[in-house]
């Protein structure tokens, strides 16, 4: 049977020489001797022994749990349930890290245009995706409430096409500009929008708001306190929220 000094059973377990002798002061790996200059001596017996206490620590089992298998009679049995535990503790870290995870995504998602908003309007992100979460739902409704109109609108029109009778057209028209017009109404009611210059929030005139240069998350606007005009970026009313 080969022997090792500390040192050498160090380098062939790839560990600190420390670390050997932190194992030996806890009573975990003892040299199966020691010499009378006081040299600790390890076998092969010792080498799969420490193999075995560092598989159980790359699992994530502490040093204590590790004494309580290699001292017990029902080694297999203490292992089984100290691995079971150590499972659930990893799934639960690993369920914490995906709602983590989530909530990462969610919030930058949900996080206006930080370009264009002082940092100082920012004080509270649970506000911020609880606003831009009611943005959405005006979005949808507003898909929704176009969606019967496009129907009838299309319908009426391939009517007219086939059978060459257009006034069920012309009353499809006249619908759908009502339609557009309460739409836009309830759009503008529920939004506001941001001045990226002052960071001040503003709900515009209809009318300019309605003719404004805009994308999908702003409009050029004119903030009436600061008087400058730039896309200004959209949020929804909280006022609403207190209405409702």
């Amino acid at each position: 049977m080969s022997e090792y000094t500390t040192g050498e059973l160090a380098k062939l377990a790839s560990v600190s020489v420390r670390t050997l002798q932190y194992y030996d002061k806890k009573d975990l790996l003892k040299p199966s001797k020691v010499t009378e200059s006081g040299r600790r001596i390890y076998t092969d017996v010792d080498l799969s022994r420490l193999k075995l206490i560092l598989l159980l620590k790359k699992l994530g089992l502490p040093l204590k749990a590790i004494a309580e298998i290699l001292s017990s009679k029902n080694s297999i049995v203490v292992l089984n349930l100290l691995l079971e535990q150590q499972q659930k503790a990893i799934k639960d870290t690993l369920r914490d890290s995906r709602e983590q995870l989530k909530t990462i995504e969610e919030l930058r998602k949900n996080l206006p245009q930080i370009n264009q908003i002082s940092l100082s309007t920012i004080d509270d992100i649970e506000d911020i995706m609880k606003n831009k979460k009611e943005l959405r739902k005006v979005h949808l409704r507003m898909i929704l409430y176009g969606i019967p109109f496009n129907i009838l609108e299309y319908g009426t029109l391939a009517w007219g096409i086939i059978k060459g009778q257009w006034w069920p057209f012309l009353i499809a028209i006249v619908l759908l500009i009502i339609c557009a017009t309460l739409v836009t109404r309830y759009y503008f009611q529920k939004t506001n929008y941001i001045c990226p210059n002052c960071g001040a929030e503003f709900k515009p005139n209809t009318k300019e708001a309605f003719w404004a240069k805009h994308n999908i998350k702003a409009r050029k606007l004119t903030f009436p306190v600061c008087g400058k005009k730039d896309y200004c970026v959209e949020v929804y009313d909280e006022g609403q929220l207190n209405k409702s």
